[in-house]
């Protein structure tokens, strides 16, 4: 596999053509790693199953045992993937975009390759390149956090050494500047907004 494809995008006004690019890869089927409001992510589309199963070989998982989660451009398509009441709603339009992840009841259009799982995890990132990837995409994109086992970070924040790392495994890294090393609050929203993970969101100031 050809080294992959180093994007540079301005985090604060992303160029339209260098999204189209990455954009690109995702159709393709390829696999991208990118930043969100909290830790680089690496993602595919959602409905590219062949694509789904090489981020799960690259993290060594199996596909119906992963915790993915979707990242969303808004709230507006959400329903089209979980099911969420009225209360949760209301919830969710107040904490988001920001770093949390909500866990919710999947409905039937989620793809299959998630097995029996029933749950499906929802992020609507703060940040105007993820965003805008979903946006020019057209669906979800499938979102998994890259981890540093081996060192001090837990997490990955400078994208040279993201790319070092990663450039025989996926099809394009993109720099958006520095990411955090905190990643989102995870919350399960099927049992009374419990906090599964502890991150850079304090769900309690929207409850």
């Amino acid at each position: 596999m050809s080294n992959a494809t180093f994007i540079q995008i301005h985090p604060d006004n992303p160029q339209e053509k260098k999204i189209r690019e990455a954009v690109e890869i995702l159709r393709k089927g390829g696999i991208i790693i990118y930043p969100t409001d909290t830790i680089y992510g690496m993602g595919c589309d959602i409905h590219n199953t062949r694509a789904v199963e090489r981020v799960c070989q690259i993290k060594g998982i199996k596909p119906d045992k992963a915790n993915f989660s979707f990242i969303c451009q808004d709230l507006t398509h959400i329903s089209d993937y979980a099911k969420i009441d009225t209360p949760t709603y209301k919830v969710m339009k107040k904490a988001l975009p920001g770093p949390f992840t909500f866990v919710l009841d999947a409905n039937n259009r989620v793809p299959k390759y998630t097995g029996t799982k029933k749950t499906v995890g929802i992020r609507v990132p703060d940040n105007n390149i993820a965003l805008l990837l979903v946006k020019e995409l057209g669906n979800p994109i499938l979102s998994t956090s890259i981890r540093d086992d081996d060192e001090v970070l837990e997490y990955s924040t400078d994208p040279e050494l993201i790319y070092e790392k990663y450039k025989h495994l996926v099809d394009a890294v993109i720099d958006g500047g520095p990411g955090n090393n905190v990643a989102s609050t995870v919350v399960d929203v099927t049992n009374n907004f419990e906090v599964l993970r502890e991150g850079a969101g304090d769900i309690e100031e929207y409850l």
